[in-house]
């Protein structure tokens, strides 16, 4: 009996379709689809032991060791593991690192019980290859914008707005400064690739003239941005997004005070949420201390606890923009003017974000 097969492509990344990811755990946690589950052949000792196994005796003596390892009441269980995502979700795939003796089995063993799923040829492997080789010619054939302005002017908030915008900061679970870390960590640098590439698939598919991306740096926290879209934002058209001060002040207390504790509380009881919260700000601070000098890091750090003091004892939020305001005027927006300065990008608009917004929805002319 032929049993199904599916190419790696484009087509089948676009469809959402979900996937049994048969390797070990460990292999997943470098790297994975979105859109796959982890539901192993092997643990990663029994594969351990395989691949020892493999290496002294060759490849007959290591199926025969997997197929001992994975027997009885454990290829049971694991079995009804795959079928219940079947179940589930009839229009499941199966993949393993390279297509072959991994998925072969399970999708033979599968038939075997009556449920026929195709298996991805080339596995993870050719599914990464496929992601890896769009997002550099995309990089190179997509017209890009990039989005300018200073720290709080909400770029982040506009691009969302957009139908052809790309969230870098929001793929790489990171806002991309010193307090941009969030507590439920970052991705591997393989799945920020892998949801970076699908991100821009998907809007090629839709059929976007072109890309609107926030201006970041290589790194977004511990997440390294493709070289080829790196490059290619460097020589992109410019937008630049204003706002005054005080707006600029409330939005970065949104998000990085009363928005993280809200993260922190849905996490831990009230009182351990306000110590994480004061902990994180003053480290991020801390982090700084070279870069803004021991006096004003200090005077910060003094505002930073006194808001905080004040906002748990008497709901008072005010305290906060002190800090922030300092913060931004004496150290990100000095920054923020050099580093525009030295790009060599023509700017294309500047304004509000309503004026933004608008401009970039217009038709391309």
């Amino acid at each position: 009996m032929t049993l199904p097969t599916l190419a790696a492509d484009a087509d089948l990344l676009l469809s959402g379709r979900p996937l049994i990811d048969l390797r070990a755990p460990a292999e997943f946690a470098e790297g994975a689809l979105p859109q796959a589950i982890s539901l192993p052949l092997m643990s990663d000792a029994e594969r351990a032991a395989v691949g020892t196994c493999y290496k002294q005796q060759g490849q007959a003596a290591a199926i025969a060791l997997g197929h001992q390892l994975v027997s009885g009441d454990i290829r049971a269980a694991r079995m009804d593991a795959w079928l219940s995502q079947i179940q589930q979700q009839p229009d499941t795939l199966l993949y393993c690192a390279r297509g072959g003796l991994r998925s072969e089995t399970v999708q033979r063993w599968l038939a075997e019980q009556g449920c026929v799923v195709p298996r991805v040829e080339g596995g993870y492997k050719a599914l990464r290859r496929c992601l890896i080789d769009s997002l550099d010619r995309l990089s190179s054939q997509l017209p890009l914008l990039v989005l300018c302005g200073m720290t709080g002017t909400g770029k982040t908030d506009l691009l969302l707005k957009l139908s052809n915008g790309v969230d870098l900061e929001g793929l790489a679970q990171h806002r991309g400064s010193s307090f941009g870390g969030l507590p439920e960590g970052q991705p591997s640098n393989i799945d920020f690739e892998n949801r970076l590439s699908l991100a821009m698939l998907r809007q090629h598919s839709t059929g976007a003239p072109g890309l609107v991306l926030e201006d970041e740096s290589r790194m977004i926290g511990r997440c390294t941005l493709p070289m080829s879209l790196y490059q290619a934002m460097q020589q992109a058209p410019l937008v630049i997004l204003e706002a005054p001060l005080d707006e600029r002040i409330a939005r970065i207390q949104r998000d990085y005070v009363d928005g993280l504790w809200a993260r922190f509380a849905r996490q831990m009881d009230e009182e351990a949420a306000w110590q994480q919260l004061a902990q994180f700000l003053g480290t991020a601070l801390q982090r700084l201390e070279k870069r803004l000098g021991n006096l004003l890091c200090r005077q910060l750090q003094e505002s930073l606890q006194a808001a905080l003091q004040s906002q748990q004892q008497t709901g008072d939020r005010g305290g906060h923009a002190d800090w922030i305001g300092r913060l931004l005027t004496q150290y990100y927006d000095p920054i923020y003017r050099r580093h525009l300065q030295a790009r060599p990008q023509p700017v294309v608009f500047q304004g509000p974000a309503a004026d933004c917004l608008a401009f970039l929805r217009a038709p391309a002319p």
